[in-house]
Parts: structure tokens; C-alpha cells; sequence
């Protein structure tokens, strides 16, 4: 239910901030608000409201997907609100780098769920590296996935040169990696005896 609620709460506000502006403004990720007037619910925040309809539902359905599976998984070990404290750990985390890189900078703004999601994803993928996963209608194993994810968001990264916060990607799946195997060491060497059974 934790997902759902996620999802229901992210979609309600992002709706609504599509038809407000100052209420989009008041909860994106703008680092000047963070560092002059200490808002530091933007770190947080940022992550309920989309640029566009199509940004909210690519990020939802991921989550809707892969969310439900690993939510047993820290409900678990962490408790009824294991999910949404790695939810929300994850959105802080991911944004961080961006913010301390542009906490300067008047004229950078993001926003969207997508560093969250990536750290849901690659935990998953860290349980299940060969299940199939549909990538705009094109079936491929989770593992392969993971590879391309990496590697395109790496270079766009780089090349800076579109609107897509690129970063909290990278970090977002990071972070994911490396919370899940903090709570579960065990994991990794899970994922290593997966990899060597490849199933496509």
C-alpha cells in the first residue's frame, strides 16, 4: 500500500502543480531557496511534481512495477514504513550532488521522482538481474537493461547538452545498490551466483 500511496500522492500534487505555478515553484528544486532561505523540504519535495504529463507517467508506471516487489522487501526487514523511508532517502540522496553543484545558481531548477525510481529499480534488479522488464515495448532482461541505463545516463551526463537531470539518475541507482546491501550484505553474493545462471 506504501507504493500506492506514493504513486496516488505524487500524481495528485504534480496535477495540480501543472495548473499552478506558484505552487510549482514553491516545491521545486530550486537551490538558492535551499542555501538563502533554508527550504530544505525541496530536497524532498522536488520529487512530487513533473515537467509534463508523460515525465509523471514514465516515472509512476516504473514505480507501480517494481515498487510493489521491493516494498516487501524493506517492509520486512525496516517496518510498515521501510519503503517509504528508502523512498524518500533516495530522493535526498540523488538530488544531493546537483544541489551542492548548482546551490549557486539562480537559474537551475529540477524536479521529478526519477532518482527515487532509478533506486527502486536497481535494488530490484539486484534481486532479480535476469526477470524481463519491457523497455518501450522492446522485452529485454533486467541485467542488460541495467547495463544501457548506465551507460546513456553517464553520457548524457557528460554531455549536459538536453533538460534531464541526468545525475540523480546515476545516483538514485547507486544509492539503491548500496542501501539494499547494506541491509542485506548477503545479497551481493545472491546477485553473483544470478549472473552466473544467465536465463533469457
Amino acid at each position: 500500500m506504501i507504493t500506492l500511496a506514493i504513486i496516488a500522492i505524487t500524481c495528485i500534487v504534480s496535477f495540480m502543480a501543472f495548473n499552478n505555478v506558484r505552487l510549482m515553484n514553491d516545491l521545486i528544486l530550486w537551490p538558492p531557496a535551499i542555501t538563502r532561505n533554508r527550504e530544505y523540504h525541496r530536497l524532498v519535495t522536488y520529487g512530487v511534481v513533473h515537467a509534463d504529463f508523460n515525465h509523471l507517467l514514465f516515472n509512476m508506471l516504473t514505480l507501480f512495477f517494481f515498487g510493489r516487489s521491493m516494498e516487501g522487501f524493506y517492509t520486512a526487514r525496516l517496518g510498515m514504513l521501510g519503503f517509504a523511508l528508502f523512498y524518500i532517502v533516495a530522493l535526498v540522496v540523488s538530488i544531493l550532488p546537483t544541489y551542492l553543484k548548482n546551490r549557486r545558481n539562480p537559474n537551475y531548477r529540477s524536479l521529478g521522482a526519477s532518482g527515487a525510481v532509478s533506486a527502486v529499480l536497481f535494488a530490484y534488479i539486484l534481486l532479480a538481474p535476469w526477470s524481463r522488464i519491457i523497455v518501450f515495448v522492446v522485452p529485454m532482461p533486467a541485467i542488460v537493461y541495467a547495463v544501457l541505463y548506465l551507460g546513456y545516463s553517464i553520457y548524457m551526463d557528460r554531455r549536459a547538452q538536453d533538460n534531464v537531470n541526468h545525475s540523480a539518475h546515476l545516483w538514485g541507482a547507486a544509492f539503491g545498490v548500496a542501501f539494499t546491501l547494506l541491509l542485506r550484505p548477503e545479497v551481493f553474493s545472491y546477485f553473483l551466483s544470478q549472473l552466473a545462471q544467465p536465463r533469457f
